[in-house]
């Protein structure tokens, strides 16, 4: 698809997800060869008008040059003239014109040729000059439905095969928000000034995002492992999801799947990847298979990144102040303060976890800023980006724009930071929004 097309369709997707009537232009997408019958039992497979409307678009883009004028045409002969006319106005020069014979949109199955021995025996000779080293082949003819098959396979199996998260319930999910801000003295590690303002922010996100929302400040150690662990003894059966949340003080450890660790208020730390494990599969079955996301606002470490030249047609703007403080810690080199047998992360093996995304403020090793007055660039941004594109857009889209707006910042006119995710999920997951 053009790229001005696509555009077009990503301006108005909110209008479209909510507006479209999906199974009115099955017949019509399959006749005009938009989509093929497995593509379509795809879309139809979403629980709702809206998951399946969104499918629909989003897959649409992919679907080659001459996909959205057929899609106005679809449009237009099921009824849903508005929207037609919505896109036609994003784009005055388009002109449908009739499918050609050569069009590539719907695969094209031929017969076989009929060949003399003769021939087919030339053609082989011919192959053998071509091709360098060919395994010898007993078989006396070509498998010609191999080679058409094989062809196919990449373009099924890259889009088609992702499926989406099922996110209808309501409320949606447990949301766990660990806000540590005021920290014990002899810990000696300063408060966290700004944090009220993070946590504010975040708790009425995922309030308007259909969660049941659960603040903790300040907790110690026993106290975070306590929280996470009467968090993993809920019957989460009824919902579709788990969120935890940590703003704290970080730092780097020893690790075998997620980097860093957060401070209780008392200096004693909890690994991430303890964390997670409170709530994988294994320990809280009541999830498996549903989404667990885990958001640090913490250091990975103590090195700050001065960042690299860049040409100047990238150079973008940055902000950043004089109030800008991190929430590093030195590095520790072991967590076996955290190895107690009565403890669910107290196991040193567990299986790969899926369906978790751990996001973090910061690259692994590294500081992360957090200004006083307006609280953390990294949360700032997840803020403002799931407000304005949630209705549209999936989480891991999400955080790839958090990760690129963060790293336009600058503080003091000098230090960078670098947002990233380990992400095992197996779908993609959009949240639930106001209609």
């Amino acid at each position: 698809m053009e790229e001005r097309h696509k555009k077009i369709l990503q301006r108005n997707r909110v209008n479209l997800v909510t507006a479209l009537e999906p199974s009115n232009l099955y017949d019509c997408l399959y006749e005009k060869g938009v989509f093929t019958q497995d593509m379509l039992d795809e879309i139809k497979s979403g629980r709702t008008r809206r998951d399946r409307a969104r499918k629909l678009v989003v897959d649409l883009e992919t679907r080659g040059s001459r996909a959205f004028p057929l899609f106005l045409e679809c449009l237009q002969e099921t009824g849903q003239h508005t929207i037609a006319e919505l896109l036609q106005n994003g784009a005055p020069a388009v002109q449908v014109q009739p499918a050609t014979p050569t069009q590539v949109i719907r695969p094209a199955v031929k017969p076989l040729p009929v060949k003399s021995p003769m021939e087919v025996s030339s053609q082989k000779k011919d192959e053998v000059a071509v091709r360098p080293q060919p395994r010898p082949n007993t078989t006396p003819t070509p498998s010609p439905d191999r080679e058409s098959i094989r062809p196919r396979l990449p373009s099924r199996t890259r889009r088609d095969s992702i499926q989406n998260y099922k996110m209808d319930a309501s409320p949606c999910g447990h949301c766990l928000i660990i806000n540590n801000v005021e920290f014990d003295p002899q810990s000696e590690l300063s408060n966290r000034k700004g944090s009220n303002i993070d946590c504010d922010k975040l708790e009425r996100r995922f309030k308007a995002l259909n969660f049941i929302v659960e603040v903790k400040t300040n907790l110690k150690q026993r106290q975070i492992k306590h929280q996470l662990s009467a968090l993993s003894k809920e019957d989460h059966s009824q919902y579709d999801c788990c969120v935890v949340i940590m703003l704290s003080h970080g730092t780097d450890v020893s690790h075998n799947r997620f980097p860093g660790a957060v401070y209780g208020v008392d200096g004693q730390h909890v690994p991430v990847q303890h964390i997670t494990n409170y709530l994988n599969g294994r320990h809280c079955p009541s999830l498996q298979g549903k989404p667990k996301l885990f958001f640090i606002q913490a250091c990975g470490g103590d090195e700050r990144d001065t960042g690299f030249e860049m040409s100047p047609d990238e150079v973008e703007p940055s902000f950043g102040g004089a109030d800008d403080q991190t929430d590093a810690i030195p590095m520790s080199s072991s967590s076996d303060s955290l190895s107690m047998s009565d403890e669910p992360d107290a196991r040193a093996t567990l299986p790969t976890p899926s369906d978790i995304l751990v996001s973090y403020s910061t690259f692994p090793g590294y500081v992360s800023w957090r200004d006083t007055q307006s609280g953390s660039w990294y949360v700032e941004t997840l803020d403002r980006v799931l407000e304005e594109n949630s209705t549209t857009d999936d989480l891991v889209t999400m955080l790839m724009m958090v990760n690129h707006e963060v790293s336009q910042n600058s503080a003091k006119g000098l230090y960078k930071q670098m947002p990233g995710s380990f992400n095992f999920l197996r779908k993609r997951l959009y949240f639930q929004t106001q209609s």
